[in-house]
This record gives structure tokens, C-alpha cells and sequence, in this order.
């Protein structure tokens, strides 16, 4: 390396299911300046798998991998139940950490990340993929230059088959943090009142059915409308305004506006096909993380931001137990 240059930056990725095996891709082939150089899950099979054709250490044990390595940045990846003590491990030998969603199973191990990450002078970041969605990202900007005028409503669909990654977690845990994060994200309030409704189908032991509305500060209703029956993935975001409705589907990266007439009144508008520039979510999320790493922060996403959508999706299950919404102070400690 020739004086003056950067040295890439070491990565190691721990958990290697379905999603650690995407950051395992994405370090390893999409990132500009860094190496993954290990990778770590207790399943041979699965470093098998992870690590075919790549140049990386595969371990057995996560704490001799951070024992060993040198690493400046670690993806954790592993079940919800398992972010604390990884992260807190990682964060320990000195790396910086993006640990998937949810942050963590509760306020308190979030928090106990949270202190771990500002006692260590490292950067903690949650893997809300969402926000890196190149659709989002021009909605946002559209909305935060007032081409709706007031938002009336936000409406996130969000429908699959059931997938056998998941155990520890219902449908709601699983899935809602993405849009609740979302919506916060997006319009810039936070909601007064929440109400759920939930049921039990084929999981057997949580809910894979969700429906749920929220009242937000500013006036917005959010809708969300999550399960885990459908038979075809849906993806889809609806904001709609005073000037119109926008409509973006994460999985096609497509972005589409209907405007309403000048005259402020509601009709049939014009379908306007939104260019966006698409690119995966996870190589934008991964660069921006390693960019925060090198230029000391902030986080791409905060970790208590992260932690507030985990509590609201708690919230809402709350709320379908006991058949009824939670606002005031209840709610209110959610967000503190």
C-alpha cells in the first residue's frame, strides 16, 4: 500500500442465516475500502456455506474470532435474542457495530447497547434496510419539499408466507419495525395513540397476522397491514396529501405520484412515474456504515431511533392483548 493511502477497513460479520450470509456478499464483493476477513457462526455448515470461494477465517466461536482479529466493523446478524451479548462482545474488542433488526429483545438490553457503544467510543448502527431503499429515499425527499402539502395518511403493506428463519419472534417484532421506522423516517412525527389487532394462523407459538393504526402529532393516520399468510411477497409504502398521493414499492425500487388538480379539490389525477436510480439496499446501507466508520459518525441509523420502533411494535401488541390503544403517558414512555 503506497504512502498516503487508506488501508481498507476490516470486517467481520457474526450469524451467518439467510441475512449475515447477505452481509457476508455485500462486504465481501460491494463495498469500496473494506476486507472482510472472518466470519463467525457455531453452525459448521453454515461457515461452510458462508465462506465457499472467499478468502475469509471462519470460527466456530464468536469470542475467539474477536479475540483474534483485528476488526474495525462487525455486522451482527445473529436472532434477536442473541444482539445483546454479540454486540456487547463486539463493542468490547474495539470494533465499530451494525446490528440487524430489531435492536434488541427489550428497552433495557437496547440501552445496555446503547451505554456499551458511548463507553467504548464506537459507533452503533441498526440494520433499519428500509431507510436505504432508493424509493424511500426520493419519497422523502419529495415529502420534505412539500410536494403533498399536509400528509393525511401512511399506509405500509407488508405481506409474505411464512418464513422458517423465524422462531424467537412474531410477525409484528419481525416485520413492523421496518414500516413503524419508516413512517417516523418519512413524515417526521411521532404518534399520540396506537391500537393493534393480531392473529395466530400457522405460527405456533406468536401472532403472523397484524393490523394496526396509529394516530400521529402532526395529524397522520399510519395504517399498517403485515402477515405472514400470503402466498406472494408485497411491499408497498401509500402517502397521501392534500396535493396527491404518492405510492412506492420496495421491492421494484418503483416511486409513482397522482397529483390532485391545482384547484385543491380531489379527482382523478395523473400518474406520474418517479425516476429513481436503483440500487440494493443492503451495499448502500453497508457503504454508509463503513463511510460513518471512517469519518467518526454519526450512526446512518440511531440506535435509540431503532430502539423507539422496537417499543412502539411492543406497544402494538400490547394494545391487540388488551383490546385497547395506548396513548398518554403510556405511550409517552415509549418514545422517551
Amino acid at each position: 500500500m503506497s504512502e498516503g493511502t487508506t488501508r481498507p477497513l476490516r470486517a467481520a460479520v457474526i450469524g451467518l442465516g439467510s441475512m449475515g450470509r447477505n452481509h457476508v456478499r455485500v462486504w465481501d464483493e460491494a463495498v469500496d475500502g473494506v476486507e472482510l476477513v472472518a466470519i463467525a457462526d457455531p453452525d459448521p455448515e453454515a461457515l461452510r456455506r458462508a465462506s465457499d470461494g472467499r478468502r475469509v477465517r471462519a470460527y466456530a466461536d464468536a469470542g475467539a474470532m474477536l479475540a483474534e482479529e483485528s476488526l474495525d466493523l462487525v455486522s451482527v446478524a445473529v436472532p434477536t435474542s442473541m444482539h445483546l451479548p454479540a454486540t456487547l462482545a463486539a463493542l468490547g474488542s474495539g470494533a465499530h457495530v451494525l446490528v440487524e433488526k430489531p435492536i434488541a429483545a427489550s428497552r433495557e438490553e437496547a440501552e445496555a447497547m446503547m451505554a456499551a457503544a458511548t463507553d467504548a467510543g464506537r459507533i452503533l448502527s441498526v440494520g433499519h434496510i428500509e431507510r436505504f431503499n432508493p424509493a424511500i429515499r426520493e419519497l422523502r425527499r419529495r415529502l420534505a419539499a412539500g410536494e403533498l402539502g399536509r400528509i393525511f395518511e401512511i399506509r405500509a403493506t407488508r405481506l409474505g408466507p411464512f418464513p422458517a428463519r423465524i422462531r424467537d419472534v412474531g410477525v409484528v417484532l419481525d416485520l413492523a419495525p421496518h414500516d413503524l421506522d419508516v413512517m417516523r423516517y418519512l413524515i417526521g412525527s411521532d404518534p399520540v395513540r396506537v391500537y393493534g389487532e393480531t392473529e395466530r394462523r400457522i405460527h405456533t407459538d406468536h401472532e403472523d397476522l397484524f393490523a394496526g393504526l396509529l394516530r400521529f402529532a402532526n395529524g397522520a393516520v399510519g395504517v399498517l397491514d403485515i402477515n405472514w399468510l400470503t402466498p406472494t411477497k408485497q411491499r408497498t409504502l401509500t402517502v397521501t396529501g392534500e396535493r396527491g398521493m404518492f405510492t412506492a414499492d420496495y421491492l421494484a425500487q418503483d416511486l409513482v405520484r397522482w397529483a390532485n388538480p391545482a384547484d385543491a379539490t380531489v379527482a382523478e389525477g395523473d400518474r406520474e412515474p418517479i425516476a429513481v436510480e436503483r440500487r440494493e439496499p443492503l451495499v448502500v446501507e453497508l457503504e454508509e456504515f463503513a463511510r460513518a466508520v471512517r469519518d467518526g459518525g454519526p450512526a446512518p441509523v440511531d440506535p435509540h431511533e431503532a430502539m423507539v420502533a422496537l417499543l412502539l411494535a411492543r406497544a402494538l401488541v400490547d394494545s391487540a392483548n388488551s383490546g385497547s390503544a395506548i396513548a398518554g403517558p403510556a405511550l409517552a414512555a415509549v418514545l422517551a
